[in-house]
């Protein structure tokens, strides 16, 4: 069987990143940690909520590489080791959540209130414009 490729029409030129988007994104994983909404807050913006009970600022990493949003999260807590804990209910492992934005999407804000990291974004609307091409004689 052969692989096949998306989009796969003969009249989509150029989206050859569109299947590697699409690939990157199940590859992602879907383990659940950390749970997370997205909303519209806008017509054109968006806000990406995790919830991170126990993670402080200097716990967390937000990065854009290759067009990814990249959440990284790994708690510090040197106590934690001469603890001893009957029960340990509370998440404390180290996280990567991966978001991949469109062309245009940019991080406004990030800020962690009450356990809720809020990461805002906003996509810029393309500017409209016609290109007259020029036919040249052979």
């Amino acid at each position: 069987m052969s692989k096949q490729h998306f989009p796969s029409h003969p009249l989509l030129l150029g989206f050859d990143q569109l299947e590697r988007l699409v690939e990157q994104t199940a590859r992602a994983g879907t383990d659940g940690y950390p749970p997370f909404n997205i909303e519209a807050t806008g017509k054109n913006s968006f806000r990406i909520t995790l919830a991170l009970a126990g993670f402080r600022d200097e716990d967390l990493s937000i990065t854009i590489e290759k067009r990814q949003l990249l959440v990284r999260g790994q708690q510090r807590d040197p106590e934690a080791e001469n603890r001893i804990f009957l029960h340990r209910g509370i998440a404390a492992r180290q996280f990567q959540r991966a978001f991949a934005l469109a062309e245009g999407v940019d991080v406004t804000d990030a800020r962690l209130e009450n356990g809720l990291l809020h990461i805002d974004l906003v996509r810029k609307e393309p500017e409209e414009t016609v290109q007259t091409i020029t036919i040249t004689r052979s």
